[in-house]
């Protein structure tokens, strides 16, 4: 990473269906300092996904020469995809002045938490009250099966153990409730940067 772009990086994680997106989503309307860190996939675009907004949308071999490259602050295979937050991308979201918000699971944090320097990230872990609301919340978006439904229930358990691990946690059972803490920390770690810099 450049050492003239100094950003910081608030890495979000937490189950599928747990409220994610939606909480970045109020927090960057609130915000405008905030941006959204868009990664590749090898992945084909969904109806209504735009290159460059949704996701960079790439070829296989593009990606692969982008991990011979070290061009990814993280990467995985999901379901036989590739996705990846590339270094450029953060650094471009810093020369606009904006500090960046990655919504990546545990393993891609964990790679992020690495390769960046400890001043730059903030690590945030979003919960469901419960499995129970959890399993609710899939069930009414409609989008996978009840098989589905059951495997992402079980990788949820293994993400939540992993919750202590980051440096917060915001239970996401009152929306309100949770966009004003997640936006509180955002305040307090600036805050922090600036005493500390």
């Amino acid at each position: 990473m450049s050492n003239n772009v100094s950003n910081l990086v608030f890495i979000l994680s937490g189950p599928s269906g747990a409220g994610k997106s939606t909480l970045i989503h109020h927090a960057m309307e609130l915000d405008p300092r905030l941006a959204f860190s868009v990664s590749h996939t090898t992945r084909p675009p969904r109806p209504g996904e735009v290159d460059g907004r949704d996701y960079y949308f790439v070829s296989r071999e593009t990606f692969q020469k982008l991990i011979a490259e070290n061009a990814f602050l993280e990467w995985a295979e999901v379901y036989g995809e590739f996705y990846g937050t590339s270094k450029s991308e953060i650094e471009r979201l810093g020369r606009m002045g904006k500090d960046a918000v990655l919504d990546i699971d545990v393993q891609g944090a964990r790679q992020v938490m690495v390769k960046l320097e400890r001043e730059r990230w903030v690590s945030i872990f979003i919960l469901p009250p419960s499995l129970e609301t959890l399993k609710q919340r899939l069930f009414s978006r409609g989008k996978d099966s009840p098989e589905q439904i059951e495997h992402r229930l079980r990788v949820a358990q293994g993400e939540i153990a992993q919750a202590g691990n980051y440096d917060y946690q915001i239970i996401n059972g009152d929306l309100g409730r949770a966009i004003q803490q997640l936006t509180g920390i955002i305040r307090s770690e600036r805050g922090k940067r600036r005493i500390n810099s």
